[in-house]
């Protein structure tokens, strides 16, 4: 079981209590609304008589639907329009942040909260879209969720789950000329699978993590949810902090000292334990392209796409999940991935896997106006 990571300290600190399930009830600090998964979720609301508990801890904005070419209203699109008169009303009716168009601040849901200061170190995010991980790039701990669960936040600020394991992902070294945060991520699933991540929280880290700038640890924590992680994020450092500095939502003065103080604190120990650890040569990830169905089924550009015979013969053969702590490398191949080749003779990938024992190893996100 995880101990003293950044996740086991914001769990904790957000932590309402235990229900007869088992199940966390868990605390949200910031939950982010869109016009595709909120009319049904307010419908709800309305169906039992009941009242957004924390309107100010909702902010809502249109990003889904909204015409590239003609803004005029209404929408040409009919189920369009009739999402955004109900965003429109039920935002209104419950005094809840609307970023409406023309305000300013609308825009991508996972990109307007960065931009503003409103994610920040700490906190616990929810928004009924999967790729609500991005925020985990500012060492939030951010769920995709469904549109019931945007219900149980609206009228409780919390939600009802059960803890993850933890699993770090360490990558260390310098990039080689071409290749991005966005091929790192999928160098990360390919070789961990799509399911891999299931019923973990991913801790991105190491020296490549520690040079990216904020928008490619977005990119890198984005997609955790497509290697099957429930959330990923990275530990906040003076890149999180310079990032964030002066943005409407961050704290000024004297609070801002302070945020960065309790900020600090909950980056991961040096001592934590995890309940698996992956590590990764930087030196290893080539640009990288998908080429099937799934963001696992991706090769490097020097790479051949498999026939179908090998692509059978490299699911027959694919490794075990890691249990342990795995180093991705060049010098050893791994067979199953050899085998991912256009001909079933020809080598795929450089990376295998060496297998070693892992060693032993409250406060509620908040943030406010200027």
């Amino acid at each position: 079981m995880s101990q003293g990571t950044l996740f086991d300290k914001v769990w904790d600190a957000h932590t309402v209590g235990t229900l007869p399930s088992g199940q966390t009830q868990l605390f949200i600090g910031l939950h982010l609304i869109h016009e595709v998964t909120s009319p049904q979720a307010f419908a709800m609301l309305r169906d039992r008589n009941l009242k957004v508990m924390f309107p100010e801890r909702t902010i809502a904005t249109v990003d889904h639907i909204v015409p590239t070419e003609n803004q005029a209203r209404p929408f040409a699109d009919e189920m369009a329009e009739e999402m955004m008169r109900a965003i429109e009303q039920n935002t209104q009716s419950n005094g809840i942040t609307f970023y409406n168009i023309g305000s300013g601040n609308q825009g991508v849901v996972h990109v307007i909260a960065p931009e503003q200061g409103l994610t920040q170190p700490g906190m616990t995010i929810a928004c009924g879209d999967s790729h609500t991980s991005t925020h985990g790039a500012f060492g939030a701990i951010a769920f995709g969720i469904g549109t019931s669960q945007v219900r149980d936040v609206l009228a409780s600020q919390t939600l009802a789950l059960a803890k993850l394991k933890v699993r770090k992902i360490e990558v260390n070294g310098e990039l080689r000329p071409g290749v991005y945060a966005k091929d790192v991520i999928l160098h990360i699933i390919r070789t961990l699978g799509v399911t891999g991540g299931v019923g973990y929280a991913y801790e991105f880290a190491g020296t490549t993590f520690d040079r990216m700038s904020m928008e490619e640890r977005m990119t890198v924590c984005n997609m955790a949810i497509e290697g099957g992680a429930r959330c990923g994020y990275v530990n906040p450092d003076e890149t999180t902090f310079e990032y964030l500095k002066g943005r409407d939502f961050a704290p000024k003065g004297e609070a801002w000292d302070q945020a960065i103080d309790w900020w600090r604190s909950i980056r991961s120990d040096a001592d934590a334990q995890y309940d698996d650890v992956v590590v990764f040569d930087a030196a290893d990830i080539s640009p990288t392209v998908t080429w099937g169905i799934t963001p696992g089924q991706g090769i490097g550009v020097d790479q051949s796409i498999p026939t179908p015979d090998a692509l059978g013969q490299t699911i027959a053969k694919l490794p075990p999940k890691p249990t342990s702590t795995w180093i991705w490398n060049r010098e050893r191949r791994s067979q199953a991935q050899r085998s991912m080749s256009a001909s079933s003779e020809a080598a795929q990938t450089d990376e295998s896997a060496i297998c070693a024992k892992p060693p032993k190893s409250r406060r509620v996100g908040r943030w406010r106006q200027a």
